[in-house]
């Protein structure tokens, strides 16, 4: 059941927080948080619709002596990453988040919270129900399917919005105005392997590694985080070039957009060398946690035996699949050149799915270059077709480009030097934010992101400031006051 925040501030946003967390809504099954949405819209008697696709827009009046400011579309995505711990007991599809308070921050037990980008729309709602702000013309957007391709965004029509500024609460830094995102493409290679019974004369094992930290695949992809499935790739090949073995099966991940946290690999090896095996992977479990010792503290490498009859690779199939899962890459590419410290693009092994002669990669490659973010989804095709496998190209989808003169922008960075006397950093983010896609459907939009500050997206770490969430809520509501003339 989810736990009400009702003595946070500002109380009527947290009020909407908390009922929109006891809604399920991953991505691609939002029918639950669509109608939770009309509904609330009905409850105050206000103009919504939705779209071929799913999307949800309401409208409100503007207040009185605001009708003539432009119409602005306060925009956020209803889906959320459901992600848990291997030992929470905990149904995404029935249960409300159980979230709790830990000093500034709110949290949840076991699992992702939901502040991405629920923070958002709790925000739009508390705009929508609240009599005594003053704003101009609203029309909030609600997108779906944010997290998994973006469709809610490529489906919106165009000529179904009136407004010409959108403000985006996608942003997970208080302190950063976002002007521009990273576009994405899905890669996954796929292939049939051979298989033969398992081999008379060895031990079965089950090699697991947890307790990595994971996070967001793009905001994140910078910090050097342990990805669960290269580091068994690493072990696998050390383990294979040093005693052999007979791979069955290996399971990693569950979302492109998640750094994966844990992975599992099945295998047999030889009774002679059983105790080699144990003691050339102590030996690399200790380099491995060293090397992630800073960034990922609660590394655990564990090999314990097993007894299913599985089946095993043909030995030549192994040879591929292990070599191609360690070739293939991992995190940063390259850096921008133009702004620095900003990743332009990189690539997350995200899912891997091997067992009974057959195989699957998922990857997530972003770029705020389009030309290198098919760069590296062509690097990545050439590995895995050396390795056998059959590659597709799904789920692509635009960046967002900077406009440093844009209007909105320098009323928000105004608003803001004069609210917290010093200058917000204008940034352009390695995530894949819905305004490039929306913009081909309103090329004229002046489009913003901003949002709280919000650690942690898409793992159970996720963790969102309650400061940072009133900051951002009186924010908003100047820039509501503020919202300039109707241009002719």
């Amino acid at each position: 059941m989810t736990t009400s925040l009702p003595h946070l501030e500002p109380a009527n946003l947290w009020t909407h927080f908390s009922a929109l967390n006891a809604v399920p809504r991953p991505s691609k099954r939002e029918e639950r948080v669509i109608q939770f949405m009309l509904d609330f819209a009905a409850s105050h008697c206000l103009f919504a619709e939705k779209d071929a696709v799913g999307n949800v827009l309401v409208r409100k009046p503007a207040t009185p002596g605001m009708e003539h400011r432009e119409t602005v579309v306060m925009q956020a995505h209803l889906d959320m990453v459901h992600q848990k711990n291997n030992d929470t007991d905990f149904d995404f599809e029935s249960q409300g988040i159980d979230m709790f308070l830990d000093g500034d921050w709110v949290k949840a037990r076991g699992t992702t919270l939901g502040a991405d980008n629920g923070i958002g729309v709790a925000a739009i709602m508390a705009v929508l129900s609240t009599g005594t702000l003053v704003h101009p013309p609203i029309e909030a957007l609600f997108t779906i399917d944010e997290e998994t391709g973006m469709t809610g965004a490529k489906g919106l029509r165009g000529g179904w919005l009136q407004g010409r500024i959108l403000l985006n609460l996608d942003t997970e830094n208080d302190a950063e105005i976002d002007i521009g995102c990273a576009g994405g493409i899905d890669v996954t290679a796929t292939r049939r392997y051979r298989t033969l019974p398992a081999p008379a004369g060895c031990e079965q094992f089950v090699l697991t590694v947890k307790g990595l930290q994971g996070g967001h695949s793009g905001m994140d992809i910078h910090k050097g985080l342990g990805n669960a499935n290269k580091v068994m790739a690493r072990l696998l090949e050390m383990l294979h070039l040093g005693v052999g073995l007979h791979l069955c099966r290996i399971q990693g991940g569950s979302l492109r957009n998640a750094i994966p946290r844990e992975c599992q690999a099945g295998f047999y090896i030889a009774k002679e060398h059983v105790q080699q095996c144990r003691t050339l992977l102590e030996s690399e479990m200790a380099y491995v946690k060293s090397d992630f010792s800073i960034t990922d503290p609660g590394l655990d490498i564990t090999l314990e035996s097993a007894s299913s009859a599985d089946s095993v690779m043909h030995p030549d199939d192994q040879l591929q699949i292990l070599r191609v899962l360690y070739a293939a890459h991992n995190g940063v590419y390259r850096m921008s050149p133009a702004i620095s410290g900003l990743v332009e693009t990189s690539n997350n092994v995200a899912v891997v799915r091997i067992g009974d002669g057959q195989l699957s990669i998922g990857c997530l490659t972003r770029s705020a270059v389009e030309s290198s973010k098919m760069d590296l989804a062509n690097t990545l095709r050439a590995v895995f077709e050396l390795g056998g496998c059959e590659v597709v190209f799904s789920g692509d989808y635009p960046g967002w480009a900077p406009n440093p003169d844009s209007p909105v922008l320098q009323l928000l960075t105004s608003l803001y030097q004069q609210k917290f006397k010093h200058a917000p950093e204008v940034v352009a983010c390695h995530a894949g934010l819905e305004c490039g896609i929306l913009g081909k459907n309103y090329p004229g939009m002046d489009m913003i992101s901003f949002g709280p500050t919000i650690l942690g997206a898409h793992s159970p770490d996720e963790r969102v400031s309650v400061s940072s969430v009133a900051k951002f809520w009186d924010f908003l509501v100047d820039i509501l006051k503020a919202i300039p003339e109707r241009r002719a």
